[in-house]
């Protein structure tokens, strides 16, 4: 299946998830190599919104390190290497496994800067299919408050999804 073409996608953002959701589950059917799945993922979300998303990718737990993530596939400028669970906002959503949405990152205390553009962001927990984490899913926007609970909702099943349905 090729990538969408944006102007195909529904207008509205619920609506628009629910048209990702359904892309990256088709992309991905039949694949059970991890990082292709976090690869398309990652490439679909980011073109799917370019007027919020400037960042969009996943850091994995690190088999060799549990307590820390690894950046994986992403789209965007360079993302930090490592972040400790407990540190920034990924850190903070590895530790506590709940998503987080920050509507100012210069707000949010330990906030890690990979990019300076960067002013809100949303993090996502992923879960393998034995429900342990297996990474988060981090998109950052160069818009202040430019996520809420429309985006949580809708990244919610994308994140869901991901490492249990093949």
């Amino acid at each position: 299946m090729a990538q969408a073409n944006l102007a195909d996608l529904p207008v509205g953002k619920s609506a628009r998830y629910r048209a990702l959701a359904a892309e990256i589950t088709a992309v991905n059917a039949g694949e059970s190599f991890l990082i292709a799945r976090y690869a398309s993922a990652a490439s679909l979300l980011h073109a799917a919104f370019p007027e919020r998303f400037l960042w969009t990718g996943f850091y994995l737990v690190d088999p060799a390190k549990p307590r820390e993530l690894v950046v994986g596939p992403y789209q965007g400028s360079l993302g930090c290497l490592r972040i400790p669970f407990g540190k920034g906002v990924c850190g903070a959503v590895a530790l506590q496994q709940k998503p987080l949405i920050v509507p100012d990152v210069h707000a949010f205390p330990g906030h890690i800067t990979c990019d300076g553009r960067s002013l809100s962001e949303i993090v996502m927990p992923v879960f393998d299919r034995d429900g342990a984490l297996a990474g988060v899913l981090d998109i950052d926007s160069h818009l202040l408050d430019a996520f809420d609970a429309e985006d949580e909702a809708g990244l919610g099943p994308i994140c869901a999804n991901l490492l249990t349905a093949f």
